[in-house]
């Protein structure tokens, strides 16, 4: 036993001394943490008795002062000869945790969700030193005062999180995360944790950072690289799955692993307008390597095309493109029974469908799933601003129509003030409604904005016509078939005599969008992008794919500046936000000769300052539109809310 316990501290002083040249080289401090140290950067307003637990190992991180320090590396491995009095208790002590266990608990603190030894140095590093995955502890938790610290804002939003748990060993580098996993796993926010729940997650989570740890260069913590696992798979399919299989599918979510860790924003790419002999922006992103004769795509739909214009409106645009392309396309399509997109998409691929349209931004986990599974399958979003690199997302600049819409209401107007109904607080929408306001402005310095939205009331048209607004925007037309003189639709104006006259109406032409996409995979390869890289394509007048229809009762002049308005948009002459321009609070948001980026408009989330009304909170919106909002809204980063009821 004796031989054995020596022969153990010389492995760990040979761990030892290789952590302190590791850490030396690399310019760290080479010994376990001192919370004397660290407890001096902030304000303790109290303590809490844990009593006895099984604390994870590893989370030990250092010692209540800096008095046994340098007797150990900081990974608790020895540093001391054999022959010194160190080594022979060390020895000693393996030799009692070899014969019957070492049964003593350590003292420890807690801080920040790590534990600093106050007695029991050297049981913590025979421990460590056999890979001890838990070591019992008398804990007493240290807790900082609370303030706007990002790290004393994740430890209070750990402590939530413990209390309903009992967890530890799960660290984020955001704010939310905690809330965020209980919710992925299908859990509300007051959920009690059964032990069986602890233990499955328990299971699972060991099994799955074992697998993240072998991966090089992890660009997250494994509780983050688990959410976006989460954001796909199944956490029983981590203890369902091989070792191999969970390895492939963390390959194929590695790069969104790397994107969702990068504080940057999101590139988003706008189509230029070019001839047609060069290459767009969509086929730049394929890579020509071959040229498929013939092309099976399918389209998904969340409805059937009868009974939503959304759908018809993609439904026409496959149409369109059937007939543009004629023999070299096959195109199908799968409506999505009781909202299983997964399985739709499945059945599509089975099938033969290389290139699959996904037409409404809710089917992204399933988009992601399908991408994931099948390499030899390229699929596209309806939806913007997604930090996906498996599936690539296409949308269209709706504000480049409401400039005009804008510009038109604004000239039309005899009491200076236009009314706007907008849909959802999603992104690109407050892009909409200011490039209105600023193109109603243009026409109009006097005018005012007045602001309601469709999905927090039913009857937002016929308010703003009870308040006396005459001209007002109502909703786009999803496609080619809408009716201009349905007055649910585009801009319209009620005349001395209270008739309804229609001005203008945005028009999405999918059609040319869905031929652009597959002309361009006929002509390459169905590759599409930078594996490491989220594409998110944001087109628009200038592709062909928005429009705006003018109404005959528009004066001669208001017509011909609404057409030399969208000749400019076409040609990247005129630019909505290429002014001046304050907000609601007065605060100055952009000035300059160029105008806003396009990250800035599709995530910008405050309104000019002639419009009056605001962006609504999740808890005003009507319960049909708060999927959409989960999806693609502006705030969807915080919101937490239990997508589906799972089992761990």
């Amino acid at each position: 036993m004796r031989f054995e316990a020596s022969e153990q501290y010389a492995k760990a002083l040979k761990n030892g001394l290789k952590h302190l040249k590791a850490a030396q080289t690399q310019g760290l401090d080479p010994y376990p943490a001192v919370l004397d140290e660290l407890e001096s950067d902030y304000e303790i307003s109290g303590r809490v008795d844990l009593g006895l637990l099984h604390i994870p190992a590893e989370l030990i991180v250092g010692t209540r002062s800096a008095g046994r320090t340098a007797a150990l590396a900081g990974n608790f491995m020895p540093l001391l000869e054999p022959d010194s009095e160190f080594a022979a208790k060390w020895i000693h002590l393996c030799e009692a945790h070899l014969e019957e266990g070492i049964r003593d608990p350590i003292q420890v603190f807690e801080f920040l969700g790590r534990f600093y030894v106050v007695e029991g140095n050297k049981r913590v590093s025979v421990l460590k030193s056999y890979d001890a995955p838990t070591v019992a502890a008398n804990v007493t938790r240290l807790l900082p005062a609370r303030s706007e610290k990002p790290e004393i804002q994740r430890y209070y939003e750990f402590l939530q999180f413990y209390n309903l748990s009992g967890l530890y060993g799960l660290s984020f580098e955001k704010t939310g995360g905690f809330a965020r996993l209980q919710a992925a796993l299908g859990m509300t926010e007051d959920h009690v944790w059964t032990e069986e729940e602890r233990r499955s997650f328990r299971s699972g989570f060991s099994r799955f950072r074992e697998v993240y740890g072998k991966m090089k260069q992890q660009p997250a913590t494994p509780a983050e690289a688990l959410l976006v696992w989460l954001q796909v798979f199944h956490f029983s399919d981590i203890k369902e799955s091989s070792l191999q299989e969970l390895t492939d599918r963390m390959e194929k979510l590695w790069p969104d692993m790397k994107l969702q860790s990068q504080p940057e924003a999101l590139p988003i790419e706008v189509e230029p307008a070019v001839p047609e002999k060069d290459k767009s922006l969509v086929s730049k992103l394929i890579t020509a390597v071959s040229q498929p004769d013939r092309l099976r795509v399918a389209f998904i739909y969340g409805f059937e095309p009868r009974t939503s214009a959304w759908t018809r409106a993609h439904d026409l645009g496959r149409q369109a493109m059937e007939e543009a392309l004629g023999d070299r396309v096959e195109a199908a399509c799968y409506v999505a029974k009781d909202r299983d997109y997964f399985a739709a998409m499945t059945e599509a691929a089975a099938e033969g469908a290389k290139l699959i349209f996904a037409t409404t931004p809710p089917m992204i986990d399933a988009c992601r799933k399908l991408a994931a599974l099948n390499s030899g399958v390229k699929v596209f979003n309806c939806s913007l601003s997604q930090p996906y690199t498996g599936v690539t997302m296409y949308y269209c600049r709706v504000y480049e129509s409401k400039f005009i819409t804008g510009a038109i209401a604004g000239a039309m107007t005899e009491n200076d003030r236009v009314g706007y109904v907008s849909s959802y607080p999603i992104f690109g929408e407050p892009a909409a409604i200011n490039a209105f306001a600023l193109g109603a402005r243009m026409a109009n310095p006097r005018v005012r904005v007045e602001l309601l939205w469709s999905c927090t009331r039913r009857d937002c048209a016929d308010e703003l016509r009870r308040r006396g607004v005459t001209v007002i925007s109502n909703r786009d037309a999803a496609g080619p078939d809408a009716d201009p003189w349905d007055f649910e639709l585009g801009t319209f104006m009620e005349n001395a005599a209270g008739e309804l006259v229609p001005l203008a109406l945005p028009r999405w032409n999918w059609g040319a969008l869905y031929e652009k996409l597959v002309r361009s995979a006929l002509k390459g390869s169905l590759e599409t992008g930078p594996a490491d890289k989220a594409v998110n394509l944001w087109l628009g007048m200038d592709s062909g794919v928005i429009d705006v229809e003018l109404s005959d009762s528009l004066p001669d002049g208001v017509r011909s500046l609404a057409r030399l308005l969208q000749a400019g948009l076409e040609k990247g002459e005129i630019d909505p936000f290429r002014s001046r321009i304050l907000d609601q609070s007065g605060t100055l948001r952009w000035e300059g000769e160029t105008g806003l980026t396009a990250e800035a408009l599709a995530r910008m989330d405050w309104l000019c300052d002639n419009v009056d009304g605001k962006i609504p909170g999740f808890d005003e919106l009507l319960p049909g539109a708060r999927e959409m909002v989960r999806v693609l809204g502006l705030y969807r980063d915080d919101l937490t809310t239990v997508k589906e009821e799972k089992e761990l």
